[in-house]
């Protein structure tokens, strides 16, 4: 554990954490007060003082968005887009690429379930192939099986980092150099990594990547964003548009704007945009690094209890491995191990085989119980967990 980290600061800026013990950060975590109060506060200016109104007396907090996510990211605000959530910002993105009969997709066996929808659609509608890049021994993308598949097919390579149903963090800047290698445009998914690993987009390597605020960097719901390379932005033609994303110039023309704000929408979430970018700073004054590292040693410990459990059987694949953790019990349905640490105060999720079917399917697994831990959970609050979960294995 690093001891360096502030948890005291941490854990008194989180109000809830003396009244329950949230393991369920890979859902919705606990925003900090900062980030709640800014919230409330531009909600109540909206309330007294009208919506139009609000967001022009605070035109700078809402720019601070894409200079925070800017900054978080190494990239430039230009490149930022704000979207409702990860998912609608990996849309924009991806519909923007006009696909051909033939070309092709790779992607990886933890995919998310709705990006394999959205995959599989463009495979009936435009005849693209869809390619499930197959796993290491480790359990994460093959890098090696990733080149074979490099040809003059490959439209897009897009992968999830670190999938729902699991703690496994793929080396997404593995895949990065095989993509920029080849020219391959490369969509990385990483609603579960911001907030939680350090991220760096020229590090990594991918020209587009998506995120949300909800998770693990403490935002209000509702709030995500995208980042698409400059010299990428004027090839995609966004899906959707409307009078903030282009310019209506004649009855017949209309003008795309340069930057990443073509893949926005006008009406928005603007208390949540505000928070967010409250939120970001927030983590940044920790340092994603010092982040990292928390969240990954909790997770281990967390590791290290459950294997000590008769009953359990952990889930997890990877060679690096984030906050995630997920198991099973052997005489419990997760739904009901789910509810019996509820009554103990403890929140956990379920995942299910819609988030992350094609690794389930491959595996056997059908559901599992994921408890994700963020930097202002516990040792303490891992014991916790590991004392009540042997008395529900035991009865």
């Amino acid at each position: 554990m690093n001891d360096d980290f502030d948890i005291e600061r941490a854990r008194k800026d989180t109000r809830a954490c003396e009244d329950i013990v949230h393991f369920n950060n890979a859902g919705s975590s606990l925003m900090p007060a900062p980030v709640a109060d800014a919230f409330r506060e531009f909600f109540d200016q909206e309330e007294m003082t009208g919506g139009y109104e609000t967001a022009d007396r605070n035109h700078a907090q809402l720019e601070h968005f894409y200079t925070a996510t800017a900054s978080l990211l190494n990239c430039e605000s230009e490149e930022i887009a704000f979207i409702e959530n990860a998912t609608r910002a990996w849309d924009m993105a991806f519909y923007s690429f006009r696909f051909n009969a033939g070309d092709k997709i790779l992607t990886t066996i933890a995919e998310y379930g709705s990006n394999v929808i959205a995959y599989n659609q463009c495979v009936k509608r435009f005849g693209v192939e869809l390619v499930f890049i197959e796993n290491d021994q480790h359990g994460q993308v093959d890098i090696q099986a990733l080149e074979n598949q490099i040809d003059d097919r490959v439209k897009l390579i897009s992968m999830t980092h670190i999938p729902t149903g699991g703690g496994l963090i793929n080396p997404a800047a593995a895949i990065g150099r095989v993509a920029n290698a080849a020219g391959i445009p490369f969509l990385l998914d990483s609603c579960q990594g911001v907030g939680q690993v350090a991220l760096d987009v020229k590090k990594i390597g991918c020209t587009m990547m998506c995120g949300t605020g909800r998770k693990y960097l403490r935002g209000p719901r509702a709030t995500g964003f995208l980042y698409v390379q400059k010299d990428l932005i004027e090839q995609l033609d966004p899906p959707m548009l409307d009078q903030h994303a282009a310019d209506l110039i004649s009855p017949t023309e209309y003008v795309i704007r340069p930057d990443a704000k073509r893949f926005e929408n006008w009406e928005q979430n603007f208390a949540g945009k505000a928070a967010l970018g409250v939120a970001i700073d927030y983590a940044m004054s920790y340092g994603m690094p010092s982040i990292q590292r928390r969240i990954c040693a909790l997770a281990n410990k967390f590791r290290d209890q459950l294997q000590d459990i008769d009953g359990v059987v952990i889930t997890d694949e990877g060679l690096a491995r984030g906050g995630i953790v997920t198991f099973t019990v052997a005489n419990k349905t997760p739904a009901q191990v789910k509810t019996e640490l509820a009554n103990q105060g403890i929140n956990v999720s379920v995942s299910d085989g819609s988030g992350s079917l094609v690794s389930f399917v491959q595996r056997g697994l059908t559901e599992v119980v994921r408890a994700s831990v963020h930097y202002f959970n516990t040792e303490s609050e891992i014991d916790y967990f590991a004392q009540n979960l042997r008395k529900i294995v035991s009865t």
